[in-house]
């Protein structure tokens, strides 16, 4: 069973005999109004994977910008590690004598330089007199990339490597100067993965937590920060969960249920979605109609959409269904297949542009939110109301106010935390941010929503109302395509479920067969199904 935080002690470990690695008391960080994190204690003992939890806004960024000296806590709280008092804030020089090493979500590697440099970065910058000794450094990298079963070549610049390549690798730089710092010292050390599963498939998740157990056998710990309830009970020993800046509660995970971690994360049992959904396909009215779409990774057989029908896409990663919505908008070339809408003359999809998409009143919302959706460095009403703009100027001059006052009516709406129009986008937790960006094409009221992983590193809280959204919108007629991998995601919210393998539509679950293990059956399934003549003429890279 979980703990609530009325129900712990004040010393959370006192029972345990071992000394912890990190050992947090009292520590808080206000700005402004807001306290981000309430006193918060945690411990870490050697050997143990602990996992994070919290919704966004919870206070998780807060605390790991604390511990990675990004930001200096309120006086009164301390850091002990390995049963020494530390300085607060922490200082870079800290992390290499303590033998602190982190993995975040941009991962902090340097796109431009080689797997080989990523690795040996520090070791090349202090080389005397600037000669490096190549010779030395490609042994040294082949060593550590042996070392933990990870197959990259040294010589290739990140840039070209693919996403799970680029997560392990700064996941093995992490893990080898914690390894090394620990054998120096005789201490163990401490790795904190700050969400570092979301675009990994499961045989590299899998992967991943091997490398986590290699070190935690050797004494060492690692802190493990995700909003994948499943994984962190898979794979951790222990959690801790935040809400509104505070402890909530712990857990001993081979003890607690999913339901447990779910009221610990939101302050309340989630109730299952069962949102109506819309009528079935033979009674939908057409919206569009896609054939045979075809791509470097996609062949895809033709598909209508109804309106008010929300279809979900997926598959195994590299399957193509990744590729769909960004296909279907014009921001990725199609080389070959057409669209009808509602009955008009076909377009020619290798020659449709995002500007021509968004004439027809299609939108796409990217998975790359401040990459590819939202402006990190402009204000929150900006971003909302950019593809509106213009009915917000008159005369070259915009109403700044009417903007911010929309703005806050849809913040409200959505649930944006906390909702300040001219705050950044950028200042927000991710869960709040794919809010305002799903806020900015709903106000347009698209007639085909195309969304590439809506929910993902989004809380439950999050994700349940961004389904409520989704279904609403539905009711009121607008077509919805959703991308994800998310099956249970894909069960909750979606009217119909296409499955790709190879690039190629293999399946459709619909009514009885619409469940989250009926997906993940038919996605890993999937290349059974792909015929002889399918397999002469895959499109995809095994």
């Amino acid at each position: 069973m979980a703990m609530t935080s009325e129900e712990m002690s004040n010393d959370p470990v006192a029972v345990e005999t071992l000394p912890p690695t990190l050992r947090l008391r009292n520590i808080s960080k206000v700005f402004g109004a807001t306290k981000a994190l309430d006193n918060v204690s945690l411990d870490v003992l050697p050997g143990e994977v602990h996992g994070l939890l919290g919704t966004n806004g919870s206070g998780k960024s807060t605390l790991i910008k604390v511990l990675a000296g990004y930001h200096s806590p309120e006086p009164g709280g301390t850091l002990e590690f390995n049963s020494d008092n530390v300085k607060l804030p922490l200082r870079p020089e800290d992390f290499r004598r303590l033998g602190m090493s982190f993995v975040h979500q941009d991962l902090g590697l340097v796109p431009s330089l080689t797997v080989l440099e990523n690795l040996r970065i520090a070791e090349i910058a202090l080389a005397k007199g600037g000669l490096i000794n190549w010779k030395h450094e490609k042994a040294a990298a082949k060593t550590i990339l042996e070392r933990y079963d990870v197959n990259i070549e040294i010589w290739r610049r990140v840039d070209e490597l693919s996403a799970v390549n680029r997560a392990l690798l700064a996941i093995v730089r992490a893990f080898e100067d914690v390894r090394r710092r620990s054998e120096e010292t005789g201490k163990p050390g401490l790795v904190l993965l700050d969400e570092p599963t979301p675009f990994l498939p499961r045989e590299s998740v899998n992967q991943l937590f091997d490398l986590v157990r290699r070190i935690a056998e050797q004494g060492s710990s690692a802190i493990f920060i995700s909003h994948d309830i499943d994984e962190v009970m898979e794979f951790t020993d222990k959690v801790t969960v935040l809400r509104d800046g505070r402890v909530s509660g712990q857990a001993e995970t081979k003890t607690a249920t999913h339901d447990d971690m779910v009221e610990l994360i939101i302050g309340r049992r989630l109730e299952k979605t069962t949102t109506t959904k819309t009528a079935s396909t033979a009674k939908r009215t057409v919206l569009a109609k896609f054939s045979d779409i075809s791509s470097k990774t996609v062949k895809a057989r033709p598909f209508e959409i109804g309106k008010g029908e929300i279809i979900g896409m997926t598959g195994l990663i590299g399957s193509g269904y990744e590729q769909l919505p960004y296909l279907m908008f014009g921001a990725q070339r199609a080389d070959a297949g057409t669209v009808q809408i509602e009955g008009q003359s076909p377009i020619v999809l290798s020659g449709l542009t995002p500007k021509a998409a968004l004439e027809h009143q299609f939108a796409l919302l990217p998975g790359d939110r401040l990459e590819k959706s939202g402006v990190g460095s402009i204000s929150i009403f900006e971003n909302m109301l950019l593809p509106g703009i213009t009915d917000y100027s008159a005369r070259g001059f915009l109403n700044n106010a009417a903007m911010k006052k929309e703005a806050r009516r849809l913040g409200a709406q959505f649930e944006v935390r906390p909702n300040n129009p001219e705050a950044p986008l950028g200042s927000l937790s991710g869960g709040n941010a794919q809010k305002v960006l799903i806020a900015k094409w709903m106000k347009r009221n698209p007639k085909l929503l195309l969304l590439d992983e809506p929910t993902q590193g989004v809380d439950v809280g999050t994700r349940d109302n961004i389904f409520k959204a989704l279904r609403a919108a539905a009711q009121q007629g607008m077509s919805i395509v959703c991308a994800s991998s998310d099956a249970e995601q894909l069960e909750a919210v979606c009217d119909r479920v296409l499955i790709f393998a190879r690039g190629r539509i293999i399946d459709e679950l619909t009514g009885a067969r619409l469940t989250k293990d009926e997906i993940m059956q038919a996605c890993y399934g999937s290349l059974s199904k792909l015929t002889e003549t399918d397999r002469s003429q895959e499109v995809i890279e095994s």
